[in-house]
């Protein structure tokens, strides 16, 4: 309305892929902004949001900041200080710290949900978001409203952009440190019980171990990831992953590669941590019942005793004051005692939802089954998963399988395509993380990272090795399955879509109903293409395993789900 249009700012930024975004901020020193206003600004948020993403001019800065990690922690309490927070001001929020590189999530998600059912108000920090970034910063489970996402988006980045005058080098926080300041700054004002702060990369120099004195820290299981970053052997990985341990707060890991367990044994004891060792799921008193999981896969019973241990650690502190002091003296490094889980332990655990991993979604004669997995220990757990689902006693004929696949960033593609290799699909479909050919306002999954033309290299690198496993035939270069120009056509027909949409289109033939949807443009496909499908369209059920990116997960419930989709 017009008086909205007086308290707004026009603001041009400069993308990546040199689109000019004209972004409209509301102006937060005028009084007369209502609450409910700030709902009609959250898709310029989230605008505003995507330029502090890294772009390629800026990626050498980042390589350079690699060199001298500990200045990295610095500038983030220099961010933090001038979005108007303090790191003593943090230590309020009663945090839970968690790093990992598979199943980190998995603990936060069953720990908050655990405390949650103890009646505490909780918030959670996580990464990255599967299609809304309001995902990452939850409050009760639940991410925060467009509205509340608004009002304390633009009063932190008023914040910081008034003060870069001031500031030395007068830059802007990146994408990540900003969302995590914007975390904080949201757990405190909506006076939260505990927060659950999900690492985002290795956890020494993540911007998240800003935090100095947390109530409890975990380490959930290590492997090979980010290696550019954290270093190329499961010792390395272990070492930044300990980074987050404190003096005399206590700290709890699962079993761990013999390497990996001695280097967090030694940084607890140079950081003076007590750390323990979490018994396995089995051990715990239940009376001879066995403990239900929300989260289906053998994985998940590793993070779901981490998960007991660091809520029941956490609990102590809260109920009993002093205690946890008590657990920093004698031994750095033993076993956890095992207990009776409580009522609303057990509870937790069975309810505990946490989309994209290990989650089946059934649309009619179609069953996806959406697994973010993206290391090569982490697929495994996925192909183990897929391979041990119940069969659908209801299905009266053939089963057409399907793997739908995109890697991103420097993960081992060929390494985890070729476990899923025993899968045995009748087809393989690769696309990248882009939810629509067809440029839409769905400002929440734009990257500018990475370049259209970078992704769909590396979708025709993984249908290469995708061969190569298979056949031990390299069959030459993948030209696209659409008919569109965004690559030359002169390439031979591959299972390679230019986006997310096209590929479940062509997939489900026709028989999710929800993708018939006449609202979803139908892109065309070449008629030999369509010939291919046959066996889509004659089979009984369509099993569609959706996997390799959490990125890709998320675009594939976009479409799918009609909780994403809105």
């Amino acid at each position: 309305g017009e008086e909205m249009q007086n308290h707004k700012k026009q603001s041009l930024f400069k993308t990546s892929r040199f689109q000019t975004i004209s972004v409209c901020r509301p102006n937060l020193s005028s009084s007369n902004i209502h609450l409910n206003s700030y709902f009609l600004f959250t898709q310029d948020a989230i605008c505003t949001l995507n330029t502090l993403q890294t772009n390629a001019s800026a990626l050498q800065q980042v390589r350079q900041e690699r060199n001298h990690p500990q200045q990295q922690l610095q500038a983030m309490q220099g961010f933090l200080e001038r979005a108007g927070l303090t790191v003593e001001e943090l230590n309020r929020l009663n945090i839970i710290h968690v790093t990992g590189t598979k199943g980190k999530g998995s603990t936060c998600a069953f720990t908050e949900k655990i405390l949650r059912s103890y009646g505490f108000r909780t918030g959670f920090y996580s990464s990255p978001h599967l299609v809304q970034v309001r995902e990452r910063i939850r409050i009760n489970g639940q991410p925060i409203g467009k509205d509340i996402f608004s009002k304390y988006f633009w009063q932190i980045y008023g914040r910081l952009e008034e003060s870069k005058v001031d500031a030395s080098g007068g830059t802007m926080p990146a994408y990540f440190r900003f969302l995590t300041i914007l975390a904080f700054h949201v757990f405190l004002q909506e006076k939260v019980d505990v927060a659950v702060i999900e690492v985002g990369i290795g956890g020494a120099y993540d911007c998240t171990n800003i935090i100095r004195k947390p109530w409890v820290c975990g380490v959930a299981s290590l492997g090979i990831d980010h290696t550019q970053i954290l270093g190329d052997t499961i010792e390395k990985i272990a070492w930044q992953k300990g980074g987050i341990f404190k003096p005399g707060v206590p700290a709890f890991t699962v079993s761990q590669p013999e390497g990996a367990m001695a280097v967090l044994r030694d940084r607890a004891k140079e950081i003076q941590c007590p750390l323990w060792l979490c018994p396995n799921l089995d051990d715990y008193q239940t009376d001879g019942t066995a403990l239900h999981l929300g989260l289906a896969g053998k994985h998940q019973r590793w993070n779901a005793s981490l998960a007991l241990q660091l809520s029941n650690s956490w609990l102590k502190r809260r109920c009993s004051p002093g205690k946890s002091s008590r657990m920093g003296q004698g031994l750095l490094f033993q076993p956890a005692t095992s207990f009776r889980p409580s009522s609303e332990m057990m509870m937790g655990l069975a309810n505990t939802e946490w989309p994209g991993r290990n989650q089946t979604l059934r649309n009619g004669e179609v069953t996806y089954f959406l697994d973010g997995a993206h290391t090569v220990r982490s697929m495994q757990a996925c192909v183990d998963w897929f391979k041990g689902r119940p069969v659908c006693l209801c299905c009266s004929g053939p089963v057409a399988r399907v793997l739908l696949f995109n890697a991103t960033g420097d993960r081992d593609s060929a390494a985890m395509l070729k476990l899923l290799v025993p899968c045995h699909f009748d087809f393989a479909v690769f696309c990248p993380n882009i939810t629509e050919a067809i440029v839409s306002c769905n400002a929440d999954q734009q990257n500018f990272n990475v370049s259209v033309e970078n992704m769909l290299t590396r979708c025709m690198d993984n249908q290469r090795s995708w061969h190569l496993h298979n056949r031990g035939v390299d069959q030459g270069g993948a030209g696209l399955l659409i008919e569109e120009r965004l690559v030359p056509d002169n390439q031979a027909d591959t299972l390679v879509f230019p986006c997310i949409l096209s590929a479940l289109q062509w997939i489900s033939q026709g028989r999710d109903a929800v993708l018939a949807d006449a609202n979803k443009q139908v892109l065309a496909v070449k008629p030999n293409i369509r010939a291919k499908a046959a066996v889509l369209r004659e089979a009984a059920q369509i099993h569609v395993l959706v996997t390799g990116s959490l990125h890709l997960v998320g675009g594939v419930l976009k479409h799918l789900s009609p909780t994403y989709s809105n």
